[in-house]
């Protein structure tokens, strides 16, 4: 039996690495709790300057661009607040100074609930693995949460411990709770068309592929459309 994560925390944080993941892997869900009264803050790692396959591009306006979609993808959302570190593609790194910032994030915000990429799914079928930056952001954002953004010896200037009681881990080979986003979405799908940047002209193509998984995902889950995580549960 799928079992629905319904619960609408207070404060929520998604930590990702390019200015669309946060929409693309969770954004009906963060667009659920936005309309219900949570605190939904989000923290960009990357830049987003490598999002094209353009050799001409100039990479400094196409962060500028994306810097702007983040900001329009935001305001459909609902999300409450908005960062993005500014690290190169593909150069992020686990470092102590990048869990520094996302330790600061999470004391911020103070969340009840942290969404961030599944680290452990790399392998996707025979056609895809999952991008270093993504991987990357994972691992930074669970160290980060545990035990460095609870314990005070950790990063003592980045403000005062916060213990972090959920993780949501999206785009896992390993989902054992769903969100049910029948309500939101289509505030998804709008969201990520704002990163207009990265759309070929395929809108409508793209709006089906979003509803269909959305779709198998809520047959999975007995509802019209879902969004899986893996649930991690804190001790604190």
């Amino acid at each position: 039996m799928a079992t629905l994560f319904g619960d609408v925390p207070g404060r929520a944080l998604a930590v990702y690495a390019h200015p669309d993941d946060p929409e693309i892997s969770c954004g009906a869900t963060l667009a659920r709790w936005a309309a219900a009264g949570s605190q939904v803050h989000v923290l960009v790692l990357t830049r987003g300057e490598k999002g094209s396959h353009d050799p001409d591009v100039d990479l400094d306006e196409l962060a500028a661009r994306r810097r702007a979609e983040i900001a329009a993808a935001g305001k459909v959302l609902g999300v409450a607040g908005q960062e993005q570190l500014g690290i190169n593609d593909g150069e992020l790194v686990n470092s102590p100074e990048v869990r520094d910032q996302i330790v600061a994030a999470v004391r911020g915000v103070r969340p009840d609930v942290v969404v961030c990429p599944d680290p452990t799914a790399v392998i996707f079928g025979d056609t895809y693995f999952n991008h270093s930056d993504h991987r990357v952001a994972g691992w930074a954002t669970l160290d980060a949460v545990s035990p460095a953004a609870g314990n005070p010896h950790y990063f003592p200037s980045a403000g005062l411990p916060h213990p972090v009681g959920v993780v949501l881990l999206s785009g896992t080979l390993e989902p054992n709770v769903w969100v049910d986003v029948t309500t939101t979405l289509e505030a998804k799908i709008d969201a990520l068309l704002c990163h207009s940047s990265q759309l070929d002209g395929s809108e409508e193509l793209f709006r089906d592929v979003l509803r269909n998984r959305a779709e198998a995902e809520g047959r999975t889950a007995g509802v019209r459309y879902a969004e899986g995580f893996r649930r991690l549960t804190l001790s604190g």
